[in-house]
């Protein structure tokens, strides 16, 4: 094992670490605000769903990526290799799903000003449950190829017929199904990311007009506040740009190794990229959303009151 080894063990050992710690931190704060007070905002239930894809999405590459890292390459059989994949893929998908729900009742939120959006809100608020659960039977569903194809590497004997992932092989002897892998995945991906888009171009529409229309109130003034709403709005669009970034990198980074441009560093550097968002999102709610501060001491307060 060399240096080299060592530095990418250790540092994709302290970005599962903060990131599953900052994932669960905020997961478990928001089930227990459920039940302290179950009167818990929608944005709130999307962001407990983020948070607990995040932190399967961290856990099921970054602990595999820690261990080949430090030289453990073959310490998955045909059947975990299977489960570690497929679990990856579910979490991305639904990761990625609840980001363009995030974005989509945020713009949502901004426009019910209006009757028709009014509305619109007011339906999505019964229904974000159930399509909250739709996420998870589609991300399900969409990605079961991945039990067909991924293989250990060593039970793949023909290395022609294998895309190595240090420590697990993706099969790809049948190209028309492959094609039809790559289609599942992508499809529903590309749509998602070109919603976020969108409802984030929208956002920032409403917000500049909305800049602009207040302008003349905050001229005199030093340190003009921004409503809850704009601030919350700000998070999700920052929240946004960076999935969409990351996103983008990893899906280059990860298309180039199905085409079978495999290395060691272009294997580390997209599981790197994958696991950027989610290790980094819970730190970017806890410093922007100072209701988790509020949030916390009332789940301290009512700690204290039951020991007493």
């Amino acid at each position: 094992m060399t240096s080299s080894d060592i530095i990418l063990g250790v540092l994709f050992l302290f970005q599962t670490a903060f990131g599953a710690l900052g994932n669960s931190f905020l997961l478990g704060l928001y089930s227990i605000t459920f039940f302290i007070d179950p009167r818990l905002r929608i944005i709130h239930f999307l962001l407990s769903n983020l948070t607990l894809a995040n932190d399967l999405v961290l856990l099921s590459k970054g602990i595999p990526q820690i261990m080949a890292a430090f030289g453990f390459n073959n310490f998955l059989d045909d059947i975990g290799c299977k489960l570690v994949f497929y679990l990856h893929r579910v979490a991305r998908g639904l990761s990625l799903c609840t980001t363009c729900l995030l974005s989509t009742f945020q713009a949502i939120t901004l426009s019910s000003r209006s009757s028709r959006w009014a509305d619109l809100k007011a339906r999505g608020l019964k229904s974000i449950v159930s399509i909250c659960f739709w996420c998870w039977t589609l991300n399900l569903v969409a990605h079961y190829l991945t039990l067909l194809y991924i293989k250990s590497p060593n039970r793949t004997k023909n290395i022609t017929e294998r895309n190595d992932f240090i420590y697990c092989s993706l099969k790809t002897d049948v190209p028309l199904n492959a094609t039809l892998y790559i289609f599942t995945i992508s499809f529903p991906d590309v749509f998602c990311v070109a919603i976020l888009i969108g409802t984030s171009g929208y956002m920032v529409f409403v917000l500049c007009r909305h800049h602009q229309r207040v302008k003349y109130i905050h001229h005199n003034t030093i340190t003009p506040t921004s409503s809850p709403e704009t601030k919350a709005t700000q998070t999700i669009l920052l929240l946004v740009s960076m999935f969409v970034s990351f996103y983008s990198l990893n899906a280059i980074l990860t298309l180039y190794i199905y085409l079978g441009k495999v290395t060691f560093w272009l294997v580390h550097t997209s599981a790197f990229l994958a696991a950027c968002f989610p290790a980094c999102s819970p730190f970017v709610l806890i410093v922007s959303d100072s209701e988790i501060l509020k949030y916390s001491l009332a789940f301290w307060k009512r700690i204290k009151l039951l020991v007493k």
